[in-house]
């Protein structure tokens, strides 16, 4: 009986799912389809943008065609930090290394998308409401998760030690994550240039099915995107934290 109670407890099945050779096992296959997918989508969704939905409105004008693009990278700016945030989580309760792989990956990806987020904005600002830039809530917030951004990815190359400085950051990004709440309620809480909620209310989408399907397509376009480009960046940190591993090894054992 005291034997079996000092046995060590046997990890479940998603901590064998989320080892990081394990993930990389399973994962490797699902990139090149994901890729394939990923391309289908976006010939998809502009073929429907530029041929089949009108390429202008009343409301708009020409501007029409970069909703295309905003939207979804303004999406993908918070949805990313949600993941993040997650991961975060996995760090400093669960101390899953793989976490640590996926936060570090996913950061430029997050920078990326708000970049483009806040350029498409601004393109998108200056015929629609003659100015590319105005210092209201949602602009002003989602300038200040690009700093979040950059800051956690500075974070990440300030350490020789990547254990601490994924607790680190993890902390900064659990801290910065109230910056997500305030970009979603800005149009609410303040006066503002950017519309309220379109896609997503009570009474459903607050725009025309020829414009709202290929919106759609789009998002899951850029989505598949990320997630493509997210598992191609955990694969590489595996390798290279595997690889910076070795080199300590070997470096310690010819000191000895």
């Amino acid at each position: 009986m005291t034997e079996l109670a000092t046995q060590p407890k046997q990890p479940n099945w998603f901590s064998r799912l989320a080892h990081p050779g394990n993930f990389m096992a399973w994962t490797r296959p699902l990139i090149m389809p994901l890729a394939v997918l990923t391309a289908l989508a976006f010939v998809t969704g502009l073929w429907l943008a530029f041929f089949r939905a009108p390429l202008e409105t009343e409301n708009v004008g020409t501007t029409l065609p970069i909703l295309y693009i905003h939207v979804p990278t303004a999406w993908l700016s918070q949805f990313i930090y949600g993941a993040m945030f997650a991961a975060a989580l996995g760090t400093l309760v669960w101390r899953h290394p793989l976490a640590d792989v996926a936060a570090r990956a996913a950061a430029p990806l997050g920078a990326a998308f708000t970049v483009l987020a806040l350029f498409t904005g601004a393109l998108w600002g200056r015929p629609t409401w003659g100015t590319f830039w105005e210092w209201d809530g949602r602009m002003t917030s989602t300038l200040i998760l690009l700093f979040i951004y950059l800051g956690i990815i500075a974070l990440w190359r300030a350490f020789d030690d990547q254990l601490k400085a994924a607790r680190i950051v993890a902390i900064f990004t659990l801290v910065g994550s109230v910056n997500i709440p305030i970009i979603k309620f800005s149009v609410d809480w303040w006066n503002t240039l950017h519309q309220p909620a379109t896609l997503i209310t009570s009474t459903g989408p607050r725009m025309a099915p020829e414009i709202f399907l290929p919106l759609m397509v789009m998002l899951v376009s850029f989505t598949l995107l990320f997630v493509t480009l997210e598992l191609v960046s955990i694969h590489t940190g595996i390798l290279k934290r595997r690889a910076d591993s070795l080199s300590r090894q070997a470096a310690m054992g010819s000191a000895a």
